[in-house]
């Protein structure tokens, strides 16, 4: 019994045995995965010739592509004290709107009467310069009549001295004919003497030509007293003219010198008068910087000084605007081993922090929720060993290409890709394992890499 039960189990283990044995020679396992693995490879190599876009990854925050879009402080221009404000945070305000009001701290200008005096001051100094202006005609009056009067007496002089100097030859020509007759009464007494003592003459004939010789010599002697008179004359003549023309120039000078000082005097008026109309131009000036004025169209950001009553000095911030429309761009930074790979006319891709994207790094085409744009300016100097580059938006946008938000608040983040020449898959791959930078279609210009 216990053999023929042994039999029959050994009979069915058989059976399974051969039963099993059929289905592993006719299972088709193998072959699947061996097909599997070939349409592995085949899809790989099919992924590796796909076109691959390289791109210049960077990251930064949203600006304003314009300096007078960006965010400014306003500075008040005068130091003074806060009365109050105008605005609030968040406010918008126009181009000239009050942002707050100033009182003066300076004493110099704490006399609210201050314009009224020095106006009167210009009154007196107007006054001043009339007063040195007719000075300056006086004395020009006072250095014609001058001029006239000394003309009288010079030609009274002249012709004393023309007359001296006729005197002085009258005198001179009749002490000659004195000498003349002097000397003929000598020789005729010498020829009375000489007949005398032969007989021909009689005493009283030579005691009369003596008295005559005497006679004579009285005249000469008279001619030539009257002849020196005549001569001090002419040299008094001479010096009273010489005298004249010292006093004219005397006179002169007194009179030029005071009109000089007039003409100074109204040159310092006029300087004086000069300042004070700059003053009172400067008074009124800073009167009206007491109000602290929206430069141009925006938000008040944020207020930098608080309270009522506070003291400020001169060119304090006292709040920051942000102006109402601003031209806003991306503001990106790269390596600086990418920037040569850079044009001005590179595309670029870019996700705003707050709107939600799907970017993929090789095809930018197929991205979802990413924005176009295009590099404007590209930095000369290096920032912390990265490159700024501003991104605008296209002015011609593709028609499936979405507008920038108008949500976009300047400071947000920001990440962009700039967009190179397309490659094989496996060259993106080789490049990157060998560390090479991306490649280019050709060699940026000479003119490009001026104008960034």
């Amino acid at each position: 019994m216990l053999d023929q039960t042994k039999k029959i189990v050994g009979r069915k283990i058989d059976e399974f045995s051969f039963r099993s044995q059929a289905q592993l020679i006719s299972s088709s396992g193998p072959k699947l995965l061996g097909r599997l693995m070939v349409g592995v490879l085949i899809l790989f190599i099919i992924v590796l010739l796909l076109p691959w876009r390289q791109t210049i990854s960077g990251r930064g925050t949203v600006t304003a592509l314009r300096p007078e879009d960006r965010p400014q402080t306003i500075q008040n221009q005068i130091g003074g004290r806060i009365e109050y404000w105008a605005v609030r945070e968040g406010e918008q305000v126009k181009k000239g709107d009050t942002i707050l009001v100033l009182s003066e701290t300076n004493q110099t200008y704490f006399n609210p009467d201050l314009p009224e005096r020095l106006d009167e001051q210009l009154d007196a100094k107007k006054g001043s310069e009339l007063a040195a202006e007719q000075k300056i005609s006086a004395t020009d009056a006072q250095i014609s009549a001058l001029s006239n009067g000394v003309s009288i007496q010079l030609s009274a002089a002249q012709n004393n001295v023309k007359q001296s100097v006729n005197s002085v030859r009258i005198d001179s020509a009749e002490l000659v004919a004195v000498r003349n007759y002097y000397l003929t009464s000598k020789s005729r007494l010498e020829r009375y003497e000489a007949g005398f003592k032969n007989g021909l003459f009689s005493l009283t004939d030579i005691e009369t030509r003596r008295l005559k010789l005497q006679e004579d010599k009285a005249k000469e002697i008279s001619q030539e007293n009257k002849l020196s008179s005549s001569r001090q004359s002419l040299a008094n003549a001479i010096i009273e003219l010489d005298n004249i023309r010292a006093k004219y120039r005397q006179s002169l000078a007194s009179a030029q010198s005071d009109r000089s000082s007039a003409v100074s005097g109204k040159a310092s008026v006029r300087e004086e008068i000069a300042r004070l109309r700059n003053e009172m131009s400067n008074v009124n000036i800073r009167r009206g910087l007491y109000v602290v004025r929206a430069p141009q169209d925006g938000y008040v950001v944020k207020t930098l000084k608080a309270g009522i009553g506070e003291n400020i000095k001169e060119g304090e911030s006292v709040a920051t605007l942000q102006p109402l429309s601003p031209q806003v761009a991306a503001e990106i930074y790269v390596d600086a081993m990418d920037v040569p790979l850079i044009l001005d006319s590179s595309n670029v891709r870019l996700q705003f922090e707050g709107w939600p994207s799907v970017q993929f790094s090789g095809w930018p085409s197929v991205a979802v929720g990413t924005f176009g744009g295009k590099v404007s300016v590209i930095d000369r100097v290096s920032t912390d060993g990265k490159y700024r580059i501003l991104v605008r938006q296209l002015i011609h946008k593709p028609e499936n290409d979405e507008p920038w938000p108008i949500q976009l608040r300047q400071g947000s983040g920001v990440y962009g890709r700039v967009i190179l020449r397309s490659v094989p898959v496996w060259y993106e791959i080789w490049r990157q394992l060998n560390g090479f930078p991306p490649s280019l279609d050709k060699a940026p210009s000479t003119e490009n890499i001026n104008n960034r």
